[in-house]
């Protein structure tokens, strides 16, 4: 978690598998599933509340073989963690590396599936033999803690204590065309900022035009900390000057309760935190300086772990009680927000815009805005007409519906209007419209698990390209693992 101290990562190694059965990985929003619970589910009964919510991505802190085999046949992409044990006879032996390899994969895999796995020099080398190299990504999560002054984003560094070892993840990351993995926190960073960001920043809520936050350098608006601490992570990649590796979040979160000292972990404020991030995920375009690549990302958690050591929020993480129940309302395809429209208007472009203003303002909608854009991307029902009037009244209405009770308007630099007159119009479902929960608005297939996801005006999201089962295995320590290569 990000209160994790630097040395606990320079001394762990944990090692993870990612499994799916998508041809293509858009937008999606996974979910971590801790162990330190009294009464932990069985595994079918754990696989069948993951399915309930519509959930099809989940992390693992154990190789638990009843866990992978329940998981192994519902589609669901599963990421495994390697124990402490295990850490250093693998990280020291290709031979002890290989077996680990096989045995997961048994466990995981159909005799017909294909593998894609990440794991550092040692484990790669047993990949290389075994023919699996070219379906092989490689990464590591890493905190925030690493990169020194993280605000503003644009100079934003790695740790300058760990430059050589920075520089050697990064090149591997590079060659291997592998994903930089980054556990953000806002909540850490509100509650230990002592009031330098407000609240609002951190919970993705709108903020008033006197405490936008604005990038001095890029003259980039930020909305949310977590898009900060994002693109801090990319500045800080290309200080070193790497391109081209995209991040994917697999840890963030929020406690829905604490001690006393602890005021900001509240229920509500976890509920507002992780509804608007996977809203926020699921529009599919990334942060302001790399609008192309999505946020992927993994809540942290699924159930609260009553066994976990440290203060009252530690054990308050979760998103569902060990029955299955909620601890807040939480959809994690973001499609309980708009079933009918209670403004009765919608916001749509106006006829004589400005085609560059409405260019404008359908990036921003897409992007900062957090509209919902999958309808107007190529082959999706509000695709055609193929024009930026359409695409924006779309994407305008999108936000409206969205963020109007939180002030947001429909004006869009004079570009748009309300109409009481439904836009809809054949396959192409409005947000807000009466029919709008079988329409042009995203389901969790589609957000999830159709391909990439981003906006018209903004670029083509990232497309990672995988086999019918993929897996993806990472280490937290960079150095204990380029150490023992």
């Amino acid at each position: 978690m990000q209160g994790m101290k630097l040395g606990r990562w320079l001394t762990s190694v944990l090692f993870l598998i990612v499994a799916t059965v998508n041809n293509a990985v858009g937008a999606f929003v996974g979910v971590n599933i801790g162990t330190g619970v009294t009464d932990l589910p069985s595994a079918s009964n754990l696989v069948a509340i993951l399915k309930a919510h519509q959930i099809t991505h989940v992390r693992l802190y154990d190789a638990n073989e009843h866990m992978l085999q329940a998981l192994s046949k519902t589609g669901i992409e599963v990421i495994v963690s390697v124990t402490d044990e295990e850490i250093l006879g693998i990280g020291k032996s290709a031979s002890v590396a290989a077996a680990w390899i096989s045995s997961i994969t048994i466990a995981c895999l159909r005799p017909d599936s294909y593998t894609h796995l990440a794991v550092y020099k040692r484990q790669h080398k047993a990949l290389v033999a075994s023919n699996l190299n070219f379906r092989v990504k490689i990464s590591t999560p890493q905190s925030m803690d690493i990169i020194s002054r993280p605000s503003p984003p644009s100079t934003a560094t790695f740790n300058s204590s760990w430059n050589s070892t920075i520089y050697q993840l990064l090149q591997f990351l590079q060659n291997t065309n592998s994903s930089y993995m980054l556990n953000a926190y806002p909540y850490y960073g509100y509650t230990k900022g002592d009031g330098i960001f407000p609240i609002e920043y951190a919970l993705f809520r709108p903020l008033s035009p006197v405490k936008q936050i604005v990038d001095p350098n890029t003259l980039f608006h930020y909305n949310s900390m977590f898009e900060a601490m994002v693109d801090a992570t990319y500045y800080a990649i290309e200080a070193f000057n790497f391109n081209n590796i995209p991040i994917i979040i697999t840890e963030t979160g929020w406690p829905s309760f604490g001690a006393v000292n602890e005021p900001d972990a509240t229920e509500k404020n976890a509920e507002t935190y992780n509804n608007n991030l996977i809203l926020r995920v699921l529009n599919g375009s990334g942060p302001p300086s790399q609008p192309k690549i999505a946020l992927n990302t993994y809540l942290y958690e699924l159930f609260n772990e009553d066994k976990r050591k440290g203060p009252v929020s530690e054990k308050n993480w979760g998103v569902f009680y060990a029955n299955g129940s909620s601890v807040y309302p939480l959809s994690f395809s973001g499609s309980n927000l708009s079933n009918g429209n209670s403004l009765g208007s919608f916001c749509v472009a106006k006829d004589d815009s400005d085609t560059d203003k409405l260019q404008a303002g359908l990036s921003w909608a897409c992007g900062q805005g957090q509209a919902n854009c999958v309808a107007i991307q190529p082959g999706r029902p509000c695709y055609s007409p193929n024009n930026v009037k359409s695409h924006a009244s779309y994407a305008y209405n999108d936000y409206y519906q969205k963020m109007h009770n939180a002030g947001g308007t429909c004006d869009f630099d004079g570009t748009a209007t309300t109409t009481t007159e439904d836009p809809s119009y054949g396959s192409c479902i409005y947000a807000g419209s009466a029919n709008s929960s079988i329409g042009g608005r995203s389901s969790s297939s589609t957000a999830i698990g159709l391909g990439p996801i981003s906006p018209v005006g903004v670029g083509a999201g990232l497309n990672l390209q995988v086999s019918t089962f993929q897996y993806l295995i990472s280490s937290i320590s960079v150095l204990s693992a380029l150490m023992m290569s």
